[in-house]
């Protein structure tokens, strides 16, 4: 098999890439990474000295590919499927990308600062973060009103990048219930089988998550095909 994937099945990051190849049925190993182990961690820092996952490894190329959005240009580009993620259409993929970035920035990077002030206890004033989340809700809330998916018509690396990000955020500061247009989508979100199945596969590894109690019962229990 070319491909190998190096991640962990909570990670918000990971579920990212895992959508992406899931999307496209692309056939690829798994190595789940404990960073609290030893050799785990050095397996990882071969391939990507910062000891980020996930990482890609593509052993037909010989090369391993870092970071979520550049991995899924990169299978995009070398391992496409039927559903293009980042469109050939150049004004349409610009949004794309735009609003990968947003999820990225905007709502991964303070829901997890308020998940590591968590895990170490530190108590943090996290006001700051808690505002950006609920400015970004506001913001896919008024963009969702006539859109099924994020960026143009159809499923993108702008939703694979949503789908998690959202799903962790909404754990910590639930969507406001007058916000319908986010609400729906989230559900459309949720309800594609990529998405399930990642939800379903993190599932076993719930507990470890400092916010597990948050999580929506429909998401405790396997997806029903």
């Amino acid at each position: 098999m070319s491909l190998t994937l190096y991640y962990h099945p909570l990670s918000s990051f990971c579920h990212k890439v895992l959508i992406a190849l899931y999307e496209n049925a692309t056939e690829f190993e798994k190595r789940i990474i404990n960073l609290a182990d030893d050799a785990d961690r050095a397996e990882l820092q071969a391939l990507w000295p910062l000891v980020k996952f996930p990482v890609i490894s593509d052993h037909l190329r010989q090369r391993a590919v870092p970071e979520t959005t550049i991995i899924i240009e990169y299978l995009d580009r070398y391992y496409p499927g039927k559903q293009l993620l980042i469109p050939n259409d150049w004004e349409v993929a610009l949004e794309v990308r735009l609003w990968d970035r947003f999820f990225d920035n905007y709502v991964q990077a303070p829901l997890q600062q308020i998940v590591s002030d968590r895990l170490h206890s530190a108590g943090g004033d996290l006001s700051k973060q808690r505002a950006m989340l609920e400015t970004a809700y506001a913001m896919l809330d008024h963009r969702m009103a006539s859109r099924i998916w994020m960026a143009g018509q159809d499923f993108s690396l702008a939703d694979c990048a949503a789908a998690p990000a959202l799903f962790y955020a909404c754990t910590l500061l639930p969507f406001p219930d007058d916000f319908s247009h986010l609400n729906a989508y989230f559900d459309r979100l949720t309800r594609r089988p990529s998405v399930q199945r990642v939800i379903d596969e993190a599932r076993p590894y719930f507990s470890l998550y400092p916010f597990a109690d948050a999580i929506a019962k429909r998401f405790l229990q396997p997806t029903l095909n």
